[in-house]
């Protein structure tokens, strides 16, 4: 059966005449279809999922909070060129994405009544600065900015009628009310050293002092500016020349005392009036940090012995992950230290961030909202009457503090469930595995890996010396970074899995040591098995309740884990080890089951080394005796087939095996050492096809049934850093290390789409449900979603050069630039004109038909036809909300002229000599056959019934958009007809039937014949019931649907027939 352009074999293609527009052959487009773009949300809910999935608060720009009203706050954290702002009352729910993007990253935001204020740009000193105002996330205006800055604004301060930015070397004042730039501060050295960076960030405003701000500069001492009259009030000198400059600045609750850090990580709470110091902090004996943010409890609680007393100030620095409470009583103590409220900053984890950029108490509150470089925002509560100095979580919004190394898609479970192509897995450089919610945001989460401060406790690695120590030691305690994961959801519980009550990775099943199989075959068990970098053992996971599972899997020979595979049933796991060893092990039990290959007995072992040492071969019809064939480097690959018979792997070696899944003997192996070293494989079970990456830049694909290379794709120019198959095995998509994401098509084995990111690729998976593609890459910490052109438009696949690699736009936070299949549904210009060439429509083959016994499908665009199905959803969906409203009428004493008045006698004189106005309505035709006007479609389908040629009409009918279609279809008349040709009473309705029936004859336009009958059905389903004629014409095209469903049947059956004969190995 032949298909388009995209389905015909390179062993005989058909032969194509060029596309003509207007009588003149059409060129191709310099750049290739774009298969991929940016996926863009439909924000109909404010959780739906973005372009860029996993980024909260990613960049060191501190957090910005404005009450809303008296019942909740809004936080707004910055992601680059986007701001996100979450809603508390919600539990840190996404409420608003800022659009458009800014030009440049955004370096400083601060949230203002109902409006956000972010500047952005400065990196260079010719990039351009400016500072936008968003309300409800969308841009409102623009400040003025005045000439000469040549640095970013680090920090926004507005105050009464001042907006304020501070930059390395001057202050910029702009009018609140009007945005209009006020003046330039220009601080004392800044022109005895142009250039140098004089302010060190700190800028403040206290109450009661009118038109005043505080700067802190890099000298370690505090200016005083008056906006008004841009003048210098006073300056306050450092405590000491080895201070250091300021590095936070914060008033009190306590009118005219200001809290200042600085670089030597002292704290000094200063009396403005008086210029002294009232109490200083963290001196030279304690523990020096330096504080990036200061922030004072306002609810007049926490402090004291029995902490009903004021005076709690909180800080937090991005030396660590701890947040320090003061009691500022009786001069000044530590009452408690929030431990881990994000993550350290980490030497050596290489790209891992951490640290806390901002801490904030809430107006009034007990809470207190912090951020952190570890892309995470979180909210504390403090207990009324808790024993503890330290708050406790109350809600949390994260995501991975280092680039992502992995990625995969959860695949469909057994029971039906909606969850396909729902679900993200992904695993970075911070030891961390996330599951993404591609549905609602919100549902997003890491999976746990237990109380590690609890089990640091329980194993003595925290004492009471090494607890006021710096928190990086308790990553060690998590798992090692992901390398490899493998998942079936067949078996999982959900929530209700049982997890035996055992601690995690301890391969204890219980508490008192017994497994229970009875309760696990009843809820489940893990379902996730993953591998990590430096570690021998392989760790399981439940996926349902999101935390870690049982068992550590240990591999045969203690190395490292290089790769890990599940059976399709969920009750296996596969482990493959850094020094060629593989291992099966059960997934309900724990239990180890296999080796491969197995292992010997005496018996065995002495009788096969005897058969060696004689030159023998002591194996029988097997093409390798038990206990041979291990890899003899590393495991790059593990596979299993659907029906559990087959164990594939491959490794560093060369060597692709193929295993006995009961007995563990080696079956058949493919060896291209040292040709090539194989570093990765993928297998798609539903063609038992096998794609490997090899050490010379090349994809290799192998038939698991024939045993037999099928294609070698080339063209990376780098590393291949990850691959992947499409949902239907068509395509492979491959990213390498030269920030290319290549697409292959593997029936044809040519390069169809190449796209160039703005830098490399390390992970990339495809969804079951063919929507999306996901990739992460080596410059962030997020995951990128990118929508497949193919299922909501015709994207043609042509085999491209190399210089056609074009440049992809990114996707964004903000969902920018995005496209998804309402956009191409609502869009006719494009389907009519697809995105690289010019009407595809006029595309025709040479030939009609290859032959006249193949059943042939039209090139008509598939998206064409499915739309007409649904057309009456898609007419609903676009839909006016508001209906027009009418213009507004001319004042009385205004003549109209669009309808000008004529005298009364000229009037009654042309209505004498008018004729009598003829029937237009469609209600009017019908009653009155004589006064239709037939249009080309009634036209040519009266002319073929005639005449006995139904070309030219469905050679019409197809080059209709799928509207016109539809109005065309539900125009036919059921009225009788008379002509010559019909010696029975008929009627358009029969003649249409009669029409699709020839074509039906002819085996032409399968899919289109098919689509235009069940839109007829619907429309004229009361007609078909009433005329005995219509429901003749309808039984004989059932009976030739029926023959030709028939004749494929048995044409399809033959070829498989034919295929699986030539696949068997008998």
């Amino acid at each position: 059966m032949s298909k388009d352009d995209t389905d015909i074999h390179d062993e005989a293609p058909a032969s194509k005449r060029p596309k003509l527009v207007n009588g003149n052959s059409t060129r191709y487009h310099n750049h290739p279809a774009r298969i991929f773009v940016p996926f863009r949300a439909s924000f109909i809910t404010i959780s739906r999922v973005k372009q860029t999935v996993g980024l909260v608060s990613s960049t060191a720009v501190p957090f910005s909070s404005i009450p809303l009203g008296k019942t909740t706050f809004q936080i707004t954290t910055s992601v680059g060129k986007c701001l996100h702002t979450y809603d508390l009352r919600r539990g840190l729910n996404l409420v608003f994405l800022t659009r458009p993007q800014t030009p440049s990253n955004i370096t400083s935001i601060f949230s203002w009544k109902d409006r956000v204020f972010a500047a952005w740009g400065g990196e260079t000193s010719s990039s351009e600065v400016g500072v936008w105002v968003f309300k409800r996330g969308k841009k409102v205006e623009e400040l003025e900015i005045p000439p000469g800055i040549s640095g970013p604004i680090g920090q926004i301060l507005i105050f009464g009628s001042w907006i304020v930015g501070c930059c390395v070397d001057r202050v910029e004042v702009w009018k609140s009310a009007t945005y209009e730039h006020y003046t330039t501060i220009t601080p004392t050295g800044v022109r005895n050293n142009p250039g140098r960076a004089i302010l060190s960030g700190g800028l403040t405003h206290m109450p009661t002092y009118l038109n005043k701000i505080f700067v802190g500069k890099g000298d370690g001492s505090l200016e005083i500016w008056n906006l008004s009259t841009g003048k210098l009030v006073y300056s306050i000198a450092p405590p000491s020349s080895t201070s250091g400059p300021v590095t936070a600045l914060q008033p009190t609750p306590a009118l005219s005392l200001l809290a200042v850090a600085r670089a030597d990580g002292s704290i000094s709470i200063h009396d403005i009036r008086s210029d002294r110091v009232v109490i200083h902090l963290n001196s030279k004996g304690s523990r020096s940090s330096t504080i990036k943010s200061i922030s004072f409890r306002a609810d007049g609680l926490g402090a004291g012995e029995d902490g009903c007393q004021p005076g709690i100030m909180a800080t937090a620095g991005t030396d660590d992950g701890d947040v320090t409470l003061w009691d500022l009583n009786k001069g000044g103590r530590v009452r408690g230290v929030l431990r881990g409220a994000h993550n350290p900053s980490s030497s050596h984890h290489s790209g891992v961030l951490g640290g806390i950029n901002r801490v904030e108490f809430l107006p009034g509150q007990d809470i207190i909202i912090t951020g952190g470089l570890d892309n995470a925002l979180r909210s504390w509560i403090f207990d009324a009457k808790s024993l503890s100095a330290t708050p406790r979580i109350l809600h949390s919004r994260s995501g991975h503090a280092a680039p992502v190394t992995r990625l995969s898609f959860l695949p469909s479970s057994a029971d039906g469930s909606d969850a396909e192509g729902k679900w993200l897995l992904s695993a970075g450089r911070d030891q961390s595995l996330w599951g993404w919610s591609l549905r609602r945001d919100g549902q997003s989460t890491e999976l746990s890996q237990g109380n590690i401060r609890k089990k640091a406790k329980k194993l003595g690695v925290l004492g009471k010396s090494l607890d006021m120590q710096n928190s990086t030691t308790l990553e060690d305690l998590k798992a090692p970074e992901i390398t490899c994961i493998a998942c079936s959801l067949n078996r999982d519980g959900g929530m209700g899995a049982s997890s035996g009550g055992g601690a995690v990775w301890t391969n204890v099943p219980t508490k008192k040591g017994s497994s229970d199989a009875t309760q696990s075959a009843a809820t489940g068990w893990e379902s996730v098995v993953t591998g990590h970098r430096g570690d021998k053992y392989a760790r399981t996971w439940f996926w349902g309740s999101k935390k870690a599972g049982r068992w550590a899997f240990e591999t045969a020979d203690g190395e490292e884990v290089t790769s890990v595979a599940v059976t399709a049933c969920g009750t296996f796991a596969v482990v493959g080890s850094a020094g060629g060893s593989v291992s099966m092990f059960n997934l309900q039990s724990g239990i180890h089951r296999q080796r491969f290959p197995s292992t010997l007995t005496p018996g065995q072992a002495k009788k096969l080394k005897l058969a060696h040492a004689t030159g023998g071969n002591d194996h029988g019809q097997m093409k390798f005796a038990l206990g041979e064939g291990k890899h003899k480097k590393a495991v790059t690959g593990l596979m299993v087939d659907t029906l559990n018979r087959t164990v594939i792997s491959c490794g560093l070696d060369g060597k692709i095996k193929f295993w006995d899944f009961l007995t563990g003997c080696l079956q058949e192996e493919l060896d291209w050492y040292p040709m090539a070293a194989i570093t990765a494989s993928k297998y798609y079970r539903q063609n038992d096809l096998i794609a490997v990456t090899c050490d010379d830049l090349s994809i290799r694909v192998v038939d698991s049934e024939t045993k037999k290379l099928v294609r070698e794709l080339w063209g990376c120019l780098g590393q291949v850093s990850d691959f992947t198959f499409s949902n239907d095995g068509r395509w492979i998509i491959a990213a390498s290390m030269d920030s290319v994401v290549r697409v292959w098509d593997l029936p044809t084995g040519h390069l169809i789409n190449a796209l160039r990111m703005e830098s490399p690729c390390t992970a990339l998976a495809f969804s079951d449900t063919g929507e999306f593609l996901a990739t992460a890459h080596a410059d962030g910490v997020g995951i990128n979603l990118w929508s497949n052109c193919t299922l909501f438009t015709h994207v043609p696949t042509r085999l491209i050069r190399d210089d056609e690699i074009t440049d992809a736009i990114a996707p964004t936070s903000s969902g920018e630039s995005g496209r998804n299949f309402i956009d191409a549904a609502f869009n006719e210009d494009e389907e009519n004109n697809p995105i690289d060439e010019v009407s595809y429509a006029n595309l025709q083959p040479t030939t009609s038909q290859l032959s006249a016994a193949l059943q042939t499908l039209s090139l008509v665009p598939k998206s064409r036809w499915q739309n007409l199905l649904h057309i009456d959803t898609i007419t609903q969906r676009n839909k006016p909300i508001n209906p027009p409203k009418p213009p507004e009428k001319a004042p009385f004493f205004l003549p109209s002229l669009s309808e000008p008045q004529k005298p009364a006698s000229a009037t009654s004189a042309a209505a004498a000599i008018a004729p009598a106005p003829s029937a237009n309505t469609r209600i009017s035709k019908l009653h009155n056959p004589t006064s239709l006007t037939p249009n080309q479609f009634t036209a040519l389908l009266h002319t073929s019934s005639q005449q006995n040629a139904h070309e030219p009409f469905i050679e019409h009918l197809s080059s209709l958009p799928p509207s016109a279609a539809d109005i065309q279809i539900r125009s036919l008349s059921p009225l009788p007809l008379s002509l010559s040709s019909s010696s029975s009473p008929t009627n358009e309705l029969i003649l249409f039937i009669r029409a699709l029936t020839a074509r039906l004859r002819q085996k032409r336009d399968y899919e289109l014949v098919q689509t235009w009958l069940a839109v007829f059905l619907k429309v004229h389903g009361e007609n078909v019931i009433a005329d005995p004629g219509l429901r003749e014409v309808l039984q004989e095209w059932r009976a030739v649907q029926g023959e030709e469903a028939a004749r494929l049947a048995a044409r399809v059956g033959f070829c498989s027939g034919v295929v699986g004969w030539v696949r068997s190995e008998r």
